[in-house]
């Protein structure tokens, strides 16, 4: 696996050829972690998003350089594309719930918390009030679980429930307000992120003048559509330099920089620090 290679799943360790439009599955936490030594490590999920739950335990969470220390009952929930590790105490218990894209469909409009929750990502203590809520519908998931690559309409309506009874101890972000366009734009970014294409180039591909894509940019997130691009980059960039032994010079290279120099002063500009203190300070946390 080349240095820059973050690994990429479906289910940790799994990671098939044509991901099913529409999947659930749910299983322990020991069904994967005790056999990896109570450890899974560094790795991130592009076609789903996952909610971790831990009943009874704890687990020093990793995600997109950001580190807690949580004791059960808690909840971890893991948006599409985030960097993620889990560090178990032996013996943990709790579920580790996996869904497809499509299960953000069932989002109540924009300011669905649900949608907020899994799209940001969020984690916190489970409330004692939801907490036997959550471990029943937790155990009901799992006995109930037939072909997770077509859930049923039973179990795909006990995981809305589930993510439902999760309260972040702060509030999640409020979702962006959804335009197909936007969307469009996004998955256009994540094609071809590396080709640093001009916007004019992006604003064709999709119908519309700069001008216009600026205009949507602006309404829907409040920032322009180059902040977007050079944000994901960067977003990028940090997840290669502290979750794989890339050098800074390897990471500037695979994000298509030609000259590492530019690198630099590109990531210093938008995060205030130097690519090589930030590599420094993923080797130290180990």
């Amino acid at each position: 696996m080349p240095p820059t290679a973050i690994p990429t799943y479906l289910l940790y360790g799994e990671d098939p050829a044509a991901p099913p439009p529409q999947f659930a599955h749910i299983e322990t936490i020991a069904a994967r972690s005790a056999l990896c030594h109570w450890e899974i490590r560094a790795h991130r999920h592009r076609h789903s998003v996952q909610v971790l739950i831990v009943s009874k335990g704890q687990v020093e969470f990793h995600c997109d350089g950001v580190i807690e220390t949580l004791d059960g009952p808690c909840f971890m929930a893991v948006p599409i594309g985030s960097v993620h590790a889990f560090r178990f105490e032996a013996e943990t218990t709790g579920f580790v719930l996996s869904l497809s894209p499509a299960f953000l469909n069932r989002a109540q409009g924009a300011e669905d918390a649900m949608l907020a929750i899994l799209t940001h990502g969020a984690s916190g203590a489970i409330t004692p009030t939801a907490h036997a809520r959550v471990g029943w519908i937790c155990e009901e998931l799992l006995a109930i679980q037939r072909d997770w690559q077509e859930p049923g309409a039973l179990f795909v309506s006990l995981a809305d429930a589930l993510v439902r009874s999760l309260e972040p101890t702060a509030p999640a972000p409020t979702a962006e307000p959804r335009d197909d366009r936007l969307a469009q734009f996004r998955k256009l970014v994540e094609l071809h992120l590396t080709e640093h294409r001009a916007i004019a180039w992006y604003a064709e591909r999709l119908g519309i003048s700069a001008k216009t894509l600026t205009r949507i940019c602006r309404r829907q997130i409040d920032c322009t559509p180059i902040q977007l691009l050079h944000n994901r980059l960067v977003l990028e960039a940090q997840r290669l330099l502290c979750f794989t032994d890339a050098s800074v010079v390897s990471v500037a290279e695979t994000l298509g920089f030609c000259d590492p120099s530019y690198f630099s002063r590109f990531y210093q500009r938008l995060t205030g620090r130097r690519p090589q203190h930030d590599k420094a300070e993923a080797r130290t946390r180990g």
